[in-house]
């Protein structure tokens, strides 16, 4: 019954986690969270590095109001005042919600791996946008590639998919691949060794044959 509890436990905090996730940096939100006028949630380095780009853009084109961008997950105008990303309110809810999916997500390692888990590989950054990581991939170009190039760099029409889901998805292929080959070895040896059987058979036949 713990068990089970446990496992319930943790396909919540899955769930949970899905709806704590940065649509930009495809993590959990970084404090400080805004809120935009759509209601979805950003984290305020993201949302500041949406803004900062489309103020460039306003300023070389000679543009009155600058602070503007496009939500990320419904492309909802965000118009933004003269404070810019901290004018925006932060939503502290989320906030909340998430040192409390910390707490229980840490409570549920200890209990259930005594042993700490090494730190994850690091990924390789974005040649387009300095020290941005690459952590999307292109399904329409095949290539992996950074958040910002989807917002607005060469990939903005391009269907992405998070890296990790491709690399598991991808795992999940060639562990298929492999089983199918190790199936299909078997049943090659499993003919080698019919064929030999044939062959003793006959060679045994033979010998009998000569024998007066």
């Amino acid at each position: 019954i713990a068990i089970f509890k446990g496992f319930r436990k943790s396909a919540a905090l899955a769930t949970l986690e899905k709806q704590l996730i940065c649509p930009i940096c495809l993590e959990l939100f970084n404090k400080p969270v805004v809120i935009l006028p759509c209601q979805h949630n950003l984290c305020r380095k993201c949302a500041n590095e949406l803004y900062q780009p489309s103020l460039f853009q306003a300023r070389t084109t000679m543009m009155v109001n600058s602070g503007r961008f496009r939500c990320p997950s419904c492309r909802h105008e965000v118009v933004l005042d003269r404070h810019g990303v901290y004018g925006l309110q932060r939503n502290l809810l989320v906030e909340n919600i998430i040192d409390i999916y910390k707490q229980e997500v840490s409570n549920n390692d200890n209990a259930t791996s005594p042993l700490p888990l090494p730190p994850p590989p690091a990924l390789p950054t974005c040649s387009d946008h300095e020290g941005e990581r690459v952590n999307i991939y292109c399904l329409t170009c095949q290539v992996p590639t950074c958040s910002l190039c989807k917002v607005f760099g060469a990939h903005q029409s391009c269907q992405v998919a998070p890296l990790t889901d491709i690399y598991q998805q991808q795992k999940d292929e060639l562990s298929g691949g492999v089983s199918s080959l190790v199936a299909a070895n078997d049943k090659i040896q499993a003919l080698i060794d019919e064929l030999e059987e044939t062959c003793r058979n006959i060679e045994f036949r033979q010998q009998h044959q000569h024998q007066p």
